[in-house]
């Protein structure tokens, strides 16, 4: 990792411009920067597009669907879904997003594998998996991701790419660095290549631990402006 690390002091009153670049000079080749706009007007995506930012991340399908039509300009953004799922917008969410990074039952899983055959699209998705009790959170049990194994490949057309998880709040930074090497101890174990860990909090120890994405909103865009 680079040396440049940034703290959440440092970038007080400093420009998008400046969040962006301290970040993309503090994260290692191997992990890349997912810009979670959800609760920020398209206006701040455009600006952070023209910047060289490609990947954002939305939770709210009504709030990406709007934001999506105002960037249509834009085809070459990437957008990740990273809210739950459920499973009454799953068809709409296959069809405005690339990557999921909520998958978080088998039941899921197979209802955007019939789907995504239905609409011949092929997108990419994350399980997310609870490696520690949490009742905020919905995810795979380890041990139930570990028993899929081969089956995974299965889902087609969905294309498994690795794994997701949240660390429950409270954690201390040595707990928080144990938890994201379990996560991606377990997708070594599985032989996918993807972990999407770390958020504006906990984004250092997720790097450390082998995170290939980290989900930073707050520390890039400030407080939320559009409420749910």
């Amino acid at each position: 990792m680079a040396e440049a690390s940034p703290e959440a002091a440092d970038l007080v009153g400093s420009s998008l411009e400046q969040r962006l670049e301290a970040f993309q000079a503090a994260l290692p080749a191997t992990t890349r920067l997912l810009a979670v706009s959800k609760g920020h007007p398209a206006d701040l995506v455009r600006q952070a597009a023209a910047l060289g930012q490609r990947s954002f991340g939305e939770s709210r399908l009504q709030e990406a669907i709007a934001k999506q039509e105002a960037l249509a300009d834009l085809p070459d953004l990437d957008w990740h879904f990273i809210g739950r799922l459920q499973a009454n917008k799953a068809r709409a969410v296959l069809r405005r997003f690339g990557t999921i990074h909520s998958v978080d039952s088998l039941e899921l899983a197979w209802r955007l594998q019939r789907i995504a055959a239905e609409e011949g699209l092929a997108p990419g998705i994350l399980l997310q998996v609870k490696f520690r009790p949490d009742p905020a959170k919905t995810g795979f049990d380890p041990a139930e991701v570990r028993a899929l194994g081969a089956d995974l490949g299965h889902l087609q057309p969905l294309r498994c790419l690795g794994l997701m998880t949240i660390a429950p709040l409270g954690l201390t930074p040595e707990a928080r660095l144990a938890l994201f090497r379990d996560c991606r101890a377990l997708a070594d174990a599985l032989g996918l290549h993807d972990c999407s860990m770390g958020m504006s909090g906990d984004w250092r120890e997720a790097v450390t631990a082998g995170s290939t994405w980290v989900r930073l909103g707050s520390v890039l865009f400030g407080s939320r402006p559009i409420q749910p």
